[in-house]
């Protein structure tokens, strides 16, 4: 695989841009026009995408939040059983299992 030079691909396009003659139709000075326009930007800054993105996605979590936080509020309650009484036994399991089998547990 051949890998050009720029330099050398730059001299052969502007050699060739310099043969042609130019068109009549073209209006007058447009090719500065253009590059002034070009040169007025300013370079891009890829700090503010990242953080134009990243405050989108936190303005969506936390409307994603108020919604699920708005509806588990105004669900009906559920059984008389107590969330924590389930998260201990849970929890606990493995321990009373332990014991029942005659394991040291302390």
């Amino acid at each position: 695989m051949k890998v050009m030079d720029l330099f050398e691909l730059h001299r052969k396009l502007i050699a060739t841009a310099r043969k042609e003659t130019p068109d009549g139709r073209v209006p007058y000075a447009f090719e500065k026009r253009i590059m002034a326009h070009l040169s007025g930007h300013a370079p891009m800054d890829s700090l503010a995408l990242w953080s134009r993105a990243l405050w989108r996605s936190a303005l969506c979590c936390v409307t994603f939040m108020a919604v699920l936080g708005v509806g588990f509020h105004f669900l009906p309650a559920s059984s008389s059983d107590n969330l924590s009484q389930d998260v201990e036994q849970t929890l606990f399991a493995a321990v009373d299992s332990g014991a029942d089998q005659g394991g040291d547990v302390r």
